[in-house]
């Protein structure tokens, strides 16, 4: 989700209020600290200009990178 955000030119701030979510959610998120509820997720994907599906792929790779 970083990499998509910070893609897109968008603050942790700048994404939380576009998806209309608390920025702790997304710093949380970024930092593996928690896991989106499906509405979360959902209006993240949507902020960022993206689907859940591409989000949850974008992270899946990431993962078995790491």
């Amino acid at each position: 989700m970083k990499t998509l955000r910070q893609a897109a030119g968008l603050s942790q701030e700048e994404l939380a209020a576009r998806a209309e979510v608390e920025p702790t959610l997304i710093s949380k998120l970024e930092a593996g600290q928690a896991d989106p509820a499906w509405g979360d997720a959902r209006r993240i994907s949507a902020a960022l200009g993206t689907s859940v599906d591409q989000l949850a792929a974008l992270v899946e790779e990431l993962e078995e990178e790491a």
